[in-house]
């Protein structure tokens, strides 16, 4: 899975640097590791703006604005929390592009209706809607970070290619 990923974000860096574009993520249950993952490249100042660590209710709502409302109505593991921390990306910084990942890593906090590995990835950018997709991977708390920071990282390729 490492190697996936960094050719995943040699792949991402190319791409929004040929296209001037800049990006900025907001994470919650990776706990900063697609921010790490991307800096790893070498110029990433030219394309990557900022990375939004977002882990409590609370910071979701004082950095990027997420309702409150929103997590109470809907949880923090959500699309409506994903769209919303995605939203508050481009609000909060100077990026083109945002990724937002919010999930439960495990091994404890899942639910029959929510179950660990459950992971809601949000996007937005200036020329096309924000949406989220959900997805519920597999194994521990490692490889569940690291599922969705791939998998982060292979729609965003989808949508700036």
């Amino acid at each position: 899975m490492i190697e996936r990923i960094k050719t995943l974000v040699v792949q991402t860096a190319e791409q929004l640097k040929s296209r001037s574009k800049i990006l900025a993520t907001a994470e919650s249950c990776t706990g900063g590791g697609l921010s790490y993952w991307l800096t790893s490249v070498p110029g990433s100042s030219a394309w990557f703006d900022r990375g939004f660590v977002t882990y409590s209710n609370e910071a979701k709502h004082e950095m990027l604005g997420v309702s409150t409302d929103t997590i109470k109505q809907y949880g923090a593991v959500s699309e409506e929390t994903a769209l919303d921390m995605a939203n508050g990306i481009l609000q909060k910084s100077r990026a083109d592009l945002g990724i937002a990942i919010t999930g439960i890593a495990g091994p404890d906090g899942g639910s029959k209706e929510k179950p660990v590995g459950t992971v809601w990835i949000g996007y937005s950018g200036k020329h096309f809607k924000t949406h989220a997709e959900c997805h519920v991977f597999t194994g521990d708390r490692q490889a569940v970070r690291l599922s969705s920071i791939a998998a982060s990282l292979e729609h965003l390729l989808k949508l700036i290619t």
